[in-house]
C-alpha cells in the first residue's frame, strides 16, 4: 500500500520536469520585450540590435527544433533535455552578465540552442512517460503551462527589469533549470525511437542557411533598403539555400520534412495558418513596447500589464473552449481565430497623438480571443492530415513554423515600424501589416481545410 501511494504521489514529478522547461522556453520568447528600453539604453544598442535581440532566439529556435527532435529520437529524450537545460541556463548567465551588445546577441542565439532542444523534447518526455487517461492529464498541464507562460511573461518581465534589473530576466533561469534538470535525473526514464535512420544533415545545414539568411536580409533591408548589397546578398544566399533544401528533402530516404505532405491541401492550409498566427499576433507587441515607454513614458511593469488583456483573454478562451466545444472542428476553431487576430490588429492601429494605453485594449482583448480559438487546436490539426508515421513530423512542422513566422514577422514589421514617421502612424502600419496577415490566413484556412478526419 506504502508503495502504491508512493508511485502515485511521484508519478506526476517527470510532468514538472518538462512543464518546468517548457515554461522557461517559452516565457524567453518574449519576456524581454517590456526590457527592450532599458537594455538598449544600458547597452547602447541599435534598433537593428533590438531586432536581433528578439530573432536570434527565435531564429535558432525555428531553425533547429525539427533537427532537435529528431536527434533527440536517435540519441535519447532524457539525454538531449538535460543537455538543453545545461546550454540554456549556460546561455542565460551569459545573457545576464554580458558587458556588451554583441555578447548578449551571441548568448541570446546560443539560448535559442538550447530552447530548440527544450521544445523538441519535452512534449516527447511526457508522451514517452503517461498513457491512457494520465497521458491525457498531461498534456492537458503541458498545453496550460504554454497558455501561463505567455500570460504571465510580459508582466514578469516588467516586474523584474524595474523592480531588480533587466538582467534578471535571464538570471531568473538559473534555479528553474537547475530544479527542472534535478528532477529529470531523478524521476524521467531515458526513451527513443527504435529503428531510426541516419540524420538528414544536409537537410538541417540548408534550412538553417536559407531561414537565418532571409531574416539578416530582411533587417537589412530596413536599415539600407532594397537595393542595397547588404540586404541582396543574403536574401540570394536564402533563395538558394531554399532551393538547396527543397531538393534535398526531395530525394532523401530519410528526410527532416517529407515535402509529400504539403500535398494534402488541408496539411498547407494549416502550415500556411501555422506560419502566420504568430507574427500576426505576437510580433507587433514588441513595437508596442517600445510605444508605451519612450513616447507613452510608461515604467516596465505598467507596460507589461497594458500588455496583459491579450494574454489573459487567449487563456480564458482556450480553456473555456476545450471545456465547453471539445468538439469544435479545427478548421472552424483555427479558420474564425485567425480572423479575429486580424480583426484586433485593425482596432488597434486607429492611434493618434493622443492616444493613450487604453486605445489598445480593445483590439488587445479581440486579438486574445483569436489566439484562445487558433493556438491551442494546431499542432493535432496537423496531425490529422498525415499518416501515423509522420505525426511527429507533422507536430514538429507546426513549431517551427511558427516560430519562423514569428522571426520574420519581426524583421518585416520592423522595416514598417522604422519609417520616417510619427510613433503612433508607424505603429498603426504594424498593425495594419498583421490585420492583413490574420485575415488572410483566416481565409486560407477556411478555404482550404477539410472538416473529416483522414482515414
Amino acid at each position: 500500500m506504502t508503495q502504491t501511494s508512493e508511485a502515485t504521489s511521484t508519478s506526476w514529478w517527470p510532468l514538472v520536469a518538462a512543464c518546468l522547461g517548457a515554461f522557461m522556453e517559452l516565457v524567453d520568447v518574449t519576456i524581454v520585450m517590456v526590457a527592450l528600453p532599458d537594455i538598449t539604453s544600458d547597452l547602447g544598442m541599435t534598433f537593428t540590435g533590438i531586432q536581433w535581440l528578439l530573432d536570434g532566439y527565435a531564429l535558432a529556435l525555428a531553425a533547429l527544433l525539427l533537427a532537435a527532435g529528431s536527434f533527440a529520437d536517435h540519441a535519447g529524450r532524457r539525454r538531449v533535455y538535460l543537455g538543453a537545460l545545461a546550454v540554456f541556463a549556460l546561455a542565460s548567465l551569459a545573457c545576464g552578465l554580458a558587458p556588451s551588445g554583441g555578447v548578449l546577441l551571441a548568448a541570446r542565439v546560443v539560448q535559442g540552442v538550447g530552447a530548440a532542444a527544450m521544445m523538441a523534447t519535452t512534449l516527447a518526455v511526457v508522451s514517452a512517460t503517461y498513457h491512457g487517461r494520465q497521458r491525457g492529464i498531461a498534456f492537458g498541464v503541458w498545453g496550460g503551462v504554454n497558455g501561463a507562460a505567455a500570460a504571465v511573461a510580459p508582466v514578469l518581465g516588467g516586474l523584474l527589469t524595474e523592480h531588480l534589473h533587466w538582467r534578471a530576466i535571464f538570471l531568473v533561469n538559473l534555479p528553474i533549470s537547475l530544479a527542472a534538470g534535478w528532477l529529470t535525473l531523478r524521476t524521467v526514464e531515458e526513451s527513443r525511437l527504435p529503428g531510426q535512420g541516419r540524420l538528414d544533415w544536409p537537410g538541417m545545414v540548408t534550412f538553417t542557411i536559407a531561414a537565418g539568411a532571409l531574416t539578416y536580409g530582411l533587417i537589412e533591408t530596413g536599415q539600407h533598403g532594397w537595393t542595397a548589397a547588404q540586404a541582396l546578398v543574403p536574401l540570394a544566399a536564402a533563395a538558394v539555400a531554399l532551393v538547396a533544401f527543397v531538393v534535398i528533402e526531395t530525394r532523401s530516404d530519410h528526410p527532416m520534412l517529407d515535402l509529400r505532405l504539403f500535398a494534402d491541401r488541408s496539411f498547407s492550409g494549416i502550415m500556411a495558418g501555422a506560419t502566420l498566427v504568430t507574427p500576426a499576433a505576437f510580433a507587433c507587441l514588441a513595437f508596442t513596447s517600445i510605444w508605451l515607454q519612450e513616447v507613452l513614458r510608461l515604467g516596465p511593469v505598467d507596460a507589461g500589464l497594458a500588455l496583459t488583456p491579450m494574454a489573459a483573454t487567449s487563456l480564458v478562451v482556450s480553456v473555456a473552449v476545450s471545456r465547453l466545444f471539445p468538439r469544435l472542428p479545427a478548421r472552424a476553431s483555427i479558420g474564425c481565430g485567425l480572423l479575429l487576430i486580424g480583426a484586433g490588429a485593425f482596432l488597434q492601429g486607429t492611434l493618434d497623438q493622443h492616444s493613450t494605453w487604453t486605445a489598445l485594449a480593445p483590439g488587445l482583448v479581440v486579438t486574445g480571443l483569436g489566439v484562445g480559438l487558433a493556438l491551442p487546436p494546431l499542432n493535432s490539426a496537423a496531425m490529422l492530415y498525415v499518416p501515423p508515421q509522420r505525426a511527429g513530423m507533422a507536430a514538429g512542422t507546426v513549431n517551427t513554423v511558427r516560430q519562423l513566422g514569428y522571426a520574420l514577422g519581426i524583421a518585416v514589421l520592423g522595416i514598417l515600424y522604422q519609417r520616417d514617421l510619427a510613433p503612433y502612424a508607424a505603429l498603426n502600419d504594424v498593425y495594419l501589416a498583421c490585420a492583413v496577415m490574420g485575415l488572410v490566413a483566416g481565409l486560407l484556412v477556411l478555404a482550404s481545410v477539410r472538416s473529416g478526419r483522414r482515414a
